[in-house]
């Protein structure tokens, strides 16, 4: 096993840069998520519900997976955001044990207006993340 080189002076500047600049994007992302009245953590269960691959809707379990949380407390922030009219649950049509989640067009309409903003200002940051943008 072959031990890598020591970080240099330089590397510390573009870790120091790289997080910094994610950290100003979560703390914008957060205050773009409150501007249009939701929580940080609903916006992202709108994203997960509407970002997850495949035919089926997501289940609560594949969300807590998205959201690196414990399923009973994405239970809670389900019931909040169902209460808020932003999600709706409903059963397997084969097997009514699982239960998909589903954007509202309300949260339709908050994800769309939010994922707009965040494309542009991760647009605008890619060049001190590290990464390419695309059109």
């Amino acid at each position: 096993m072959t031990r890598a080189a020591r970080p240099t002076a330089r590397d510390y500047e573009e870790l120091l840069g790289f997080r910094t600049a994610l950290r100003h994007f979560l703390r914008w992302s957060e205050d773009k998520a409150r501007a249009v009245g939701l929580t940080p953590a609903q916006h992202q269960l709108l994203l997960a519900i509407k970002g997850h691959p495949g035919e089926a809707a997501p289940t609560i379990g594949e969300l807590s997976d998205y959201l690196v949380s414990k399923h009973h407390s994405v239970v809670e922030l389900i019931d909040r955001a169902v209460d808020a009219g932003l999600v709706e649950r409903r059963r397997d049509e084969t097997d009514h044990r699982i239960v998909h989640l589903f954007l509202t067009p309300l949260g339709e309409q908050r994800i769309e207006e939010l994922s707009q903003l965040h494309r542009e200002e991760l647009r605008r940051l890619a060049p001190m993340l590290g990464l390419t943008p695309e059109g």
